[in-house]
């Protein structure tokens, strides 16, 4: 299993502030508390890492953190957040300015709430990354909150809803470390 070292390098408020790099970048998205800070935290293996809160939309920048092998990028979360309606545009158009513009994205780790079925937002952001042929994986948060058999079930459904296959989904909880190596194998692979 790789480890990666991951160390925060900047952050941007708008795309005249996109890190300027050769290396390939992989993207972090999702909604607004689906887990991404703790997701960053626990591939680096540093609890301290990405800041985490449950207060939905504290992500507000792109945040980049180098990887050694590649640039990890945090991106603003969509959907529900505790900010004014104008604040949580001008983050949409940060992450289209991101997503269209990065010559260097070669992928998008999608993250979705295991204990839920993907949302609007959720369909919406899916067929956006369609539309623009941007490649993505599925990843699965916060399956430390589910037994194994609400897990499989879920699974399911998230895989039906999102009408991809359950074996392209992967789950994780970033408390109990389960599955990194699963995520850290698959980026070795699309690196």
């Amino acid at each position: 299993m790789t480890n990666y070292n991951g160390q925060f390098l900047k952050s941007a408020a708008e795309a005249g502030g996109f890190l300027k790099s050769d290396f390939k970048q992989i993207a972090v998205c999702g909604k607004s508390n689906v887990g991404k800070s703790s997701f960053i935290n626990m591939l680096a293996n540093n609890s301290k890492l990405a800041r985490t809160s449950n207060t939905p939309g504290r992500t507000r920048l792109v945040n980049y953190f180098d990887f050694e092998k590649f640039i990890l990028t945090d991106l603003p979360g969509y959907g529900f957040a505790k900010a004014p309606k104008a604040e949580i545009e001008k983050w949409q158009s940060l992450i289209e300015d991101y997503l269209l513009n990065e010559k260097n994205l070669i992928r998008v780790l999608f993250l979705v709430d295991i204990r839920h079925l993907p949302t609007k937002d959720d369909l919406q952001f899916l067929n956006y990354l369609y539309f623009y042929k941007i490649p993505f994986n599925v990843i699965a948060t916060k399956a430390d909150k589910l037994s194994k058999a609400e897990i499989s079930k879920n699974l399911n459904g998230i895989a039906a809803s999102l009408k991809i296959g359950i074996d392209n989904i992967i789950f994780v909880s970033s408390v109990k470390k389960t599955n990194r190596d699963k995520v850290t194998h698959l980026i070795d692979s699309i690196l």
